[in-house]
C-alpha cells in the first residue's frame, strides 16, 4: 500500500508533466487536442493522490482545498462533457503553482 509520501510524490509528478506542455501557453492549450487531454489526465492523477491521502494528513493541511482538488478529479473522470477548458486553464495557471510549492514543502518536512 502506498502512503501519503508517495501519493505527494505522485503529485508532483503530476505538476511536472503539466508543467511540460503548459509552459506553451493557453494558446496551445486551447488549440492541440493532445496537450489538453496530457494536462487534463495529469490533473486527474493528482486528484487521484489527493483522494488516497489520509485524512489525518488532509486535516493537518486544511490549506490544500482537497475537496476541490477531488471534486475536480470526478468532473474529470465521469462528467467528461461538463469539463470546461476555461477552468482547467484557470487552475493551471493560478492553482497548480501554489500547489506546487506546498507539496515542495511537505516532501521536506
Amino acid at each position: 500500500m502506498r502512503d501519503d509520501r508517495e501519493r505527494l510524490l505522485d503529485i508532483k509528478e503530476a505538476i511536472g508533466n503539466i508543467k511540460k506542455y503548459s509552459v506553451k501557453g493557453r494558446r496551445t492549450f486551447e488549440e492541440e487536442e493532445l496537450v489538453q487531454n496530457w494536462i487534463i489526465h495529469h490533473l486527474q492523477i493528482i486528484g487521484e493522490a489527493a483522494v488516497k491521502i489520509s485524512d489525518d494528513f488532509q486535516e493537518q493541511h486544511p490549506d490544500i482545498p482537497w475537496p476541490k482538488i477531488i471534486g475536480m478529479r470526478n468532473i474529470l473522470v465521469h462528467d467528461y462533457f461538463r469539463i470546461d477548458i476555461n477552468a482547467v486553464w484557470a487552475v493551471v495557471e493560478n492553482d497548480i503553482p501554489q500547489l506546487e510549492q506546498q507539496i515542495e514543502l511537505f516532501l521536506q518536512e
